[in-house]
């Protein structure tokens, strides 16, 4: 089969467009589901943050991962009342004990200033139903139902504030304490009742209501229908619509995207998106025979993970467990402190900064600042020269080492980019034998920006007649994250591939698995959109081809030809590429 179209280009937003709803984005880019929303300066503030603290802390504190004088391993031990399993309650009558003395608010918050972090989350509620808050709900909370008499929230909302922190909440929307609500199932992927629901709702009105501008909402858990989804979402932002809701409210209906516990992306990712880490990969919440050692290796191995989240655009937030008591694990103060002394000196080049232009790196990472590129430099390449692959048409200043700008060394050009010889370069560290001087692990090499950045994309090469077989494994994959639950699959809604083509017009072929109906694609070329019409077979497998005549757009992409594959525009958060796609052939016109 073969269907051809003339088309009328159409242009594409060089930017965001504001609007009083949720900041819109380019129209190849998902939209925010429709409803109040984070205006773009507040997504922007968001991401300039990078770093932030994750706390994890209530009634399994004091467990401690231990129950009858055993040690329960199956599973996170902020879960354990389900993971060991424990009668429920036995776990409840936990809350007569708990007495958090130690609790310091202003102390945690200090701890996360020398670290470097901007912000902190707190479990406000996990999946045990325990509330670090008071909620006119239930008594199950801190000030209702403890020893302590004290809300741990309202502490730490008013010494963030104090602190010049921005604060946020963790919320679980399974809760296995309330009454004719959930009950553990593999992955926690509940349904949420009815009356859950209102619980949750009412809840939300209280934690947006009572303790001062949230900058973010951390849902997690639990299988919420789209409309349920949509009522938590709306909830969060009637009270506050700058509040940054996480990806695990579900149903594509956050503000940003959130990782897998302890995962990065290996595909690009153009939404604001967070990395969730913990210390340890076995538990979040506090585990007393934990082992704790290598205490430079966690802290090489946290700034490491700090800096790859930065270098692809991301947020990285790394969790805490306190003790029972409430005070902070000695050996995850070390790694906080440890980490506050590198961006001491370093902080310049993550805080602010947006992701790698370059496809990757042999010597490690790299961000891009306003007026700089920062390179990090996690190992030293054989010549000790730092290759920037693409670098082209840009005036750059001679580069030193962040912290030194006194010792400074020419950049040279080539014919593949720029490269910088650190050789030549007076004062550049040593390696540390013993990984016990942060100050030496992963220095930043600066380089000035003097005129805009422009940097050549890694292309495809054209065969001997001039036509270009672009295949699915050739492109940038970008994908849906966090729809129907945590099991949920991500979902593929782009393909970008950047083609050397150097003339002006082209006929591209698209080739794709038919649907038994028609469905509708668009086709970009340097910016500029083309609606495609593919229309359906039923009962085939065959392939089915559409063509259209685009034209270049030097201007807008100079170096090569940028191809994208979207659902028509615009489209929403959760919306997949339509058909399965098995090729893109361009050819010359003739």
């Amino acid at each position: 089969m073969w269907w051809t179209q003339s088309i009328a280009a159409e242009s594409l937003p060089s930017s965001a467009v504001e609007t009083p709803m949720a900041a819109q984005r380019p129209l190849d880019q998902p939209q925010p589901l429709p409803g109040l929303g984070p205006s773009a300066e507040t997504i922007k503030a968001w991401q300039d943050r990078k770093f932030g603290m994750f706390i994890h802390f209530g009634l399994y504190s004091l467990a401690g991962g231990m129950w009858n004088g055993r040690r329960v391993d199956n599973g996170y031990s902020e879960q354990i009342l389900a993971n060991a399993p424990l009668p429920p309650m036995q776990y409840e009558a936990l809350a007569k004990r708990f007495d958090p003395v130690n609790f310091d608010a202003d102390a945690i918050v200090a701890l996360a200033k020398a670290a470097g972090m901007k912000f902190i989350v707190i479990t406000a509620k996990h999946h045990d139903g325990f509330n670090l808050f008071q909620t006119a709900l239930t008594p199950y909370n801190t000030v209702d139902g403890t020893p302590y008499h004290k809300d741990i929230v309202k502490q730490l909302a008013d010494a963030c504030a104090r602190g010049g922190l921005k604060f946020g909440v963790y919320y679980s929307t399974i809760d296995w304490h309330h009454p004719g609500g959930n009950t553990y199932i593999d992955g926690n992927s509940n349904p949420i009742t009815p009356a859950q629901e209102a619980f949750n709702v009412a809840q939300l009105k209280e934690l947006l209501g009572h303790y001062g501008p949230i900058a973010e909402i951390w849902f997690d858990m639990g299988k919420p229908t789209p409309a349920q989804s949509a009522h938590f979402a709306e909830t969060v932002h009637t009270l506050q619509p700058q509040t940054m809701i996480s990806g695990r409210v579900w149903n594509y209906y956050g503000d940003f995207a959130v990782m897998g516990d302890n995962s990065e992306p290996d595909v690009s990712v153009e939404l604001p998106w967070q990395a969730p880490a913990s210390m340890f990969p076995q538990t979040w919440g506090y585990r007393s025979w934990q082992p704790r050692t290598d205490l430079p290796g966690k802290i090489r191995e946290n700034i490491t993970r700090l800096v790859r989240v930065v270098s692809q655009g991301g947020n990285y937030i790394l969790n805490i467990g306190p003790e029972g008591d409430g005070s902070v694990v000695p050996y995850e103060a070390q790694v906080l402190g440890g980490i506050g002394q590198w961006l001491q000196r370093n902080g310049e080049a993550i805080y602010g900064t947006r992701k790698q232009p370059f496809a990757s790196l042999d010597f490690g990472y790299a961000t891009v600042g306003p007026h700089a590129i920062y390179l990090f430099v996690a190992k030293l390449p054989p010549d000790h020269r730092l290759h920037l692959p693409g670098v082209t048409n840009t005036e750059l200043g001679r580069a030193y080492r962040l912290g030194f700008p006194q010792a400074t060394i020419d950049v040279q050009h080539d014919a593949d980019g720029v490269s910088i010889r650190l050789d030549s370069l007076a004062g550049w560290p040593k390696a540390d034998a013993h990984g016990l001087n942060v100050d030496a692990f992963m220095p930043v090499l600066v380089l000035p920006l003097k005129s805009p950045l422009h940097v050549r994309p890694t292309s495809i090469a054209a065969a001997p007649d001039g036509r270009f077989q672009l295949q699915p494994a050739q492109a940038e994959h970008y994908l849906n994250y966090n729809g129907e639950g945590y099991e949920a699959p991500a979902t593929l809604y782009k393909l970008v591939w950047q083609a050397d083509a150097q003339a002006m017009d082209y006929t591209v072929t698209v080739d794709y698995s038919p649907l038994p109906r028609t469905a509708r694609l668009d086709l970009w070329i340097d910016g500029q959109r083309y609606p495609l019409e593919l229309p359906g077979e039923v009962g085939t497998s065959a392939m089915a081809h559409q063509t259209v005549h685009v034209r270049r757009d030097h201007a807008a992409h100079p170096y090569t030809m940028q191809v994208e594959l979207t659902p028509p525009s615009p489209f929403e958060q959760g919306t997949p590429l339509p058909v399965t796609i098995r090729s893109v052939e361009l050819s010359l016109m003739p």
